[in-house]
C-alpha cells in the first residue's frame, strides 16, 4: 500500500490537466482543423389550456436569447470562455 495522499494526487492531475488546456488553448496544432462551436440555450414560455382531461399547448413566445458560455474547437479543446475560444483562433494566425 501506498501513504500517498489521494487529495494530493487530486490536485496534481487538476493542475496538470489545466495546464494542458491551457497548452491546446495558446499553442493550437496548425495541421489541425479549427471551427468554434457552442450551445446557446433559448428560453420559451408556454401555455396551456385543458383539453379533454389533457394539457395542451396553445401558445409558445420566445421571451429570452442566451449568449452561450462555453465554446469547442473540432480540433478537441473544449470548455473555452469566448475569450479562450479567441484566443486560440488568434494563436494560428
Amino acid at each position: 500500500m501506498t501513504d500517498r495522499d489521494p487529495e494530493a494526487t487530486l490536485r496534481e492531475w487538476k493542475a496538470s490537466m489545466q495546464a494542458e488546456h491551457e497548452q491546446s488553448i495558446h499553442a493550437p496544432d496548425p495541421e489541425a482543423d479549427h471551427r468554434i462551436g457552442a450551445v446557446a440555450q433559448v428560453s420559451y414560455e408556454v401555455t396551456y389550456a385543458l383539453d379533454g382531461g389533457e394539457l395542451v399547448e396553445t401558445a409558445r413566445e420566445r421571451v429570452a436569447d442566451g449568449d452561450p458560455e462555453l465554446f469547442s474547437c473540432v480540433c478537441g479543446v473544449r470548455g473555452m470562455t469566448r475569450e479562450e475560444a479567441l484566443t486560440h483562433l488568434q494563436a494560428l494566425d
